[in-house]
């Protein structure tokens, strides 16, 4: 089973906060469109005939699409690819852009889930942010995707917003936890480099919560998801059961995936690629038949750390027997040997085959995949 990822680059103004390759030339959608649906013509065989699991249009703000551009596109995926009877089928949407009329749409098209950008429910945080709905249209727009009959949404939560308190944060859980949607995914925000908003925290103008705080948001979200039914699969997601992300734990699984459009990248089991983070140069590449991207060849140990990275993370963990099969026995004891220390300290358990990160693991789960990688 594979996954394909289109990235959608448009938005109608960026967040401040964010660092991926987005872009407000809304006019170029129905071009850019055209080119992704080459460029998937272009790479069917990168997924070597593996039938179709999950398909994800990430972005950006792919709810910025028109009809048109969504039906062209799915309607080429499925005309080039086998795509599994059940496959889940993901369009990211921003709540704003969620009118009654647009969810109608959507259900006309073969998406069967929502991932909604919510990112907090607080309207003076999501103002700062530069967001463009109100806490209220959120959760109007949610409420509507769940009356047209979409059984399946996603919602992000963001913590450690500049001056965010624990009073705001349990706001936000309490108001996520309402809605009761089938998969939570919760990031810390990071200030990326050269971002607005990292210029503003360099500029004394917003403060960073330190990171006793951060913790103990932390402590929050796992404690409150998990008493209410949320599987804490990831140390980023949750999801009710039989709920989590089909296309995340792909990437998480090592499965291969295809990714088309500006951007956005793929994985084949042996090699990284990457498109150009450029929508004028992606177009004319495609356009040109000379796609402009770049690949990595993956070695046995970056494999290895790649392993460790995406397994450590997750509530499946690390499979000894799969590792020792993968990349020999020289890896296989080595990891044995530098994990340890850590079951020792009760950071890491081990179970039969599988090595896992505790509930204290958690906390310093960086740290233990840095520990656990070949250098």
């Amino acid at each position: 089973m594979a996954g394909i990822y289109i990235h959608i680059p448009f938005c109608k103004r960026r967040c401040i906060y964010c660092d991926f390759y987005s872009t407000t030339h809304n006019e170029m959608q129905t071009t850019y469109v055209e080119a992704v649906c080459k460029e998937l013509d272009m790479r069917k065989d990168y997924l070597k005939g593996e039938t179709v699991e999950t398909i994800y249009l990430g972005g950006g703000t792919p709810s910025q699409l028109s009809y048109e551009s969504l039906h062209l596109l799915l309607t080429y995926i499925y005309k080039v690819y086998p795509v599994a009877p059940d496959a889940e089928i993901t369009i990211e949407a921003n709540p704003d852009d969620l009118s009654e009329e647009y969810i109608r749409m959507l259900r006309t098209l073969p998406f069967n889930r929502i991932s909604m950008g919510i990112q907090t429910f607080h309207d003076p945080l999501l103002q700062r942010l530069q967001r463009r709905h109100t806490a209220q249209q959120a959760i109007q727009a949610f409420k509507n995707c769940r009356a047209a009959g979409f059984k399946n949404i996603s919602i992000d939560l963001m913590y450690g917003l500049p001056d965010e308190t624990s009073d705001i944060w349990e706001h936000d859980l309490a108001e996520a936890i309402s809605l009761r949607p089938e998969h939570i995914s919760a990031y810390h925000l990071i200030y990326e480099e050269e971002t607005p908003l990292w210029k503003l925290r360099e500029q004394k103008e917003v403060h960073e919560v330190d990171e006793s705080t951060s913790v103990l948001f932390f402590k929050m979200l796992m404690e409150k998801l998990q008493k209410v039914g949320y599987e804490h699969y990831e140390i980023s997601n949750f999801a009710l059961p039989n709920h989590e992300s089909r296309h995340n734990s792909s990437y998480w699984k090592g499965k291969r995936y295809l990714g088309c459009g500006a951007a956005a990248h793929s994985y084949d089991g042996l090699s990284r690629q990457w498109n150009v983070s450029s929508l004028e140069q992606y177009i004319k590449g495609i356009q040109t038949n000379r796609p402009i991207f770049e690949k990595e060849e993956l070695d046995l140990y970056t494999r290895y750390n790649d392993y460790i990275i995406t397994r450590v993370r997750t509530r499946w963990g690390i499979s000894l027997s799969e590792l020792k099969k993968l990349f020999g026995e020289e890896l296989y004891t080595y990891c044995q040997k530098l994990a340890t220390p850590h079951i020792h300290q009760g950071t890491l358990i081990q179970e039969d085959d599988t090595l896992r990160l505790s509930k204290d693991g958690i906390f310093i789960s960086d740290g233990i995949m840095s520990d656990l990688l070949w250098v």
